[in-house]
């Protein structure tokens, strides 16, 4: 099984944590599976809708280009799932969304969820994900961690006194969703979400944490045999009906025009 991972990061820039994501990625993998990650340049650096447009038209070009690489499935390695549907319309194959799987995963595991994101720009987008995930009323509360991507490279880097800092930061950001009454505490980031990947068991008060990259690689794994199994996909309908050779192909000759936008997909 081979799985191509979406990051919406700089490859060089943050080099140190799509060092990390790929290695950790493909160690929980399992057995048989490689998962390749690809980043996005210029990355994701102004957070808002306009940021995140604009790498959603290049992700669901570098999803097309997977695709016909013979990648097994798609997953937006980006909590915001920006272009998630259109990516589930235009591509066969499996496409998952890292922050609707963790959302979907979990519900699962508690009644009243919280969301540390990076930052605050993305507390309307996240509850607007719930809204259209039919979670709406399920989430209490989202805080911001007030982070840049970069912010994190030092703990990823091996700097064990910054990843220890990065960590108190993210407990003291999601104590005051316990307070707001929630039982679950989602990282809605992969950045946050690799942090704290190596504390088993990591929980803030009893509310777990749940691990946003585990998830997406996991439920990714679960389409691909299950579709191989007996054959699911989503609906054909009017939900993520099959966009046709000639809309894919106009897609992809618009994003050729845009140089900054060529996939590097091996």
């Amino acid at each position: 099984m081979r799985i191509f991972w979406q990051s919406f990061v700089d490859q060089a820039t943050s080099a140190p944590y799509m060092a990390q994501l790929a290695a950790y990625l493909n160690e929980i993998a399992a057995s048989g599976t490689t998962v390749h990650v690809e980043g996005i340049t210029p990355a994701d650096r102004d957070f808002g809708r306009l940021s995140e447009f604009r790498c959603a038209i290049q992700a669901v070009d570098n999803g097309l280009a997977a695709e016909d690489r013979g990648f097994d499935a798609y997953v937006m390695g980006h909590f915001q799932d920006p272009g998630l549907y259109e990516l589930r319309s235009a591509l066969a194959i499996p496409v998952i969304g890292a922050g609707e799987a963790t959302l979907l995963a979990a519900s699962q595991l508690g009644r009243r969820l919280g969301l540390v994101t990076l930052d605050q720009a993305f507390e309307v987008w996240h509850y607007e994900q719930a809204d259209r995930y039919g979670l709406g009323g399920r989430v209490v509360h989202v805080t911001g961690m007030g982070c840049r991507p970069e912010d994190f490279s030092a703990a990823f880097a091996g700097d064990a006194e910054a990843k220890a800092r990065m960590l108190r930061d993210f407990a003291a950001c999601a104590q005051p969703l316990l307070d707001h009454g929630a039982d679950v505490v989602i990282p809605a980031g992969v950045l946050p979400g690799l942090l704290i990947a190596s504390e088993h068991g990591f929980k803030i008060g009893h509310a777990p944490v749940v691990n946003c990259a585990a998830v997406a690689l996991k439920s990714a794994e679960m389409w691909v045999q299950l579709q191989r199994l007996n054959g699911t996909g989503p609906s054909r309908g009017p939900s993520f009906a099959l966009a046709n050779a000639r809309a894919r192909q106009d897609f992809r000759a618009l994003v050729a025009t845009i140089p900054t936008a060529e996939p590097k997909v091996r």
